[in-house]
């Protein structure tokens, strides 16, 4: 399989993934007005899918590993699917948490960007890991700039039920793509242990890997929180509300600037300073915002400095796991590395929603962010790169 066919169906999947996923904040405000639910009920069903999402992604991981990604990513888009179709036509909260919490929460951890890179990882020669890695971010980070806007132009062109309906075809359409990621589970190299339960077992007892997890929960809480509250947030500063699809389409442009980068660096420079200096630009650069006046101005350049920091960490912390734990269950460990990030995904989408309910505000949400970013890059300074995997040395 040509390298070039390979990096570009991984990017159009990375990219449709993200884009669809990231577009569930743009149908809360017509969704609750036209089923009476509150913000805070649907802000729940999307927190319950990020954290399904995280929960369900080492198991995923697991049989990515077992039996490669293909038939994961394929089963995955299957389910997309449905989910979709779910809350289309969901008549009651009951059956809304349903689709959007527990079918989607599945969906997104088989068909999502972890189960791709796992098995570009296999796939191709140790050399080009990184790199590709930055290029499937930034295939998701095109996805959030050039989805989420189509998918708001659905949603006023045909109304949110006629936008979801979409979306599920455009799930369906793109199974194909999964065909070239024919990866086979890797051979137990690089010194890592056989079995997957020896793997996890060594994984969990280190300060490095908790390092890593906490980490990525913090990227989770400020990922969801903006996702899912930008639009409302937006609104309540008395801009128009496109202005909320605006910031994440924004976000995501710059953003494949910031993943391609952050792919070079990782292949290149320490990956515990650059984690270190991506979450402590993320503290500076809301702390600005949060402080600064609200304008298209500020917002357009708030949009633009979080894009480029958006999921530059997800390169760095990659190779950080390969590089400690090996290839052979990659997709396993980096799932619970993931699973991390979405426990901090549903804390974030959840809490702001909680927040705003109670507050009329997001004041108190913007100050948890800026401290957890802070947390975030203290947190990865106990964390060591070393040249080789430690269980290799031991050996």
């Amino acid at each position: 399989m040509p390298v070039r066919l390979l990096l570009l169906c991984a990017v159009i999947l990375c990219a449709l993934s993200m884009g669809l996923r990231q577009s569930f904040g743009l149908f809360l405000a017509p969704m609750t007005a036209a089923q009476g639910w509150t913000a805070s009920a649907f802000a729940l069903a999307i927190a319950v899918q990020v954290l399904l999402n995280g929960v369900s992604q080492p198991m995923c991981g697991n049989v990515a590993d077992r039996i490669g990604g293909q038939r994961v990513l394929i089963g995955g888009w299957l389910l997309y699917a449905g989910g979709l179709l779910v809350m289309a036509l969901a008549s009651s909260l009951a059956v809304f948490f349903l689709g959007a919490g527990l079918v989607m929460g599945v969906a997104v951890s088989a068909a999502g960007f972890p189960i791709v890179m796992a098995s570009l990882s296999r796939l191709l020669p140790q050399d080009w890991r990184a790199r590709a890695t930055g290029l499937a971010t930034a295939g998701s980070s095109f996805g959030q700039f050039s989805v989420v806007p189509l998918v708001q132009l659905g949603i006023d062109a045909f109304g949110w039920q006629g936008a979801l309906f979409a979306m599920a075809a455009t799930a369906i359409a793109v199974i194909p793509l999964a065909l070239p990621l024919a990866d086979r589970p890797a051979p137990p190299t690089e010194g890592r242990p056989v079995g997957a339960s020896v793997a996890l077992k060594e994984a969990l007892s280190t300060g490095y890997f908790w390092c890593l997890f906490w980490g990525f929960f913090v990227c989770g809480v400020h990922v969801s929180f903006l996702t899912v509250h930008i639009p409302g947030f937006v609104a309540s500063c008395g801009l128009h509300p496109s202005w909320g699809a605006t910031s994440i389409s924004l976000i995501g442009l710059f953003n494949i600037a910031g993943s391609l980068l952050s792919g070079e660096l990782t292949g290149k420079w320490r990956r515990r300073e650059l984690l270190m200096l991506i979450y402590a630009g993320r503290a500076v650069v809301m702390t600005v915002f949060f402080v600064g006046p609200k304008t298209e101005l500020t917002l357009m350049l708030f949009s633009a400095a979080m894009g480029v920091l958006w999921l530059s960490t997800v390169p760095p912390t990659v190779a950080l796991v390969a590089r400690r734990f090996g290839t052979q269950w990659l997709a396993t460990i980096f799932g619970l590395v993931f699973l991390g990030h979405q426990i901090g995904g549903f804390s974030g989408a959840w809490l702001g929603g909680v927040i705003w309910d109670r507050t009329g505000s997001y004041d108190l949400m913007w100050i948890i962010a800026i401290l957890a970013g802070a947390f975030a890059a203290a947190v990865h300074i106990p964390v060591r790169d070393p040249l080789v995997p430690v269980a290799a040395r031991a050996a």
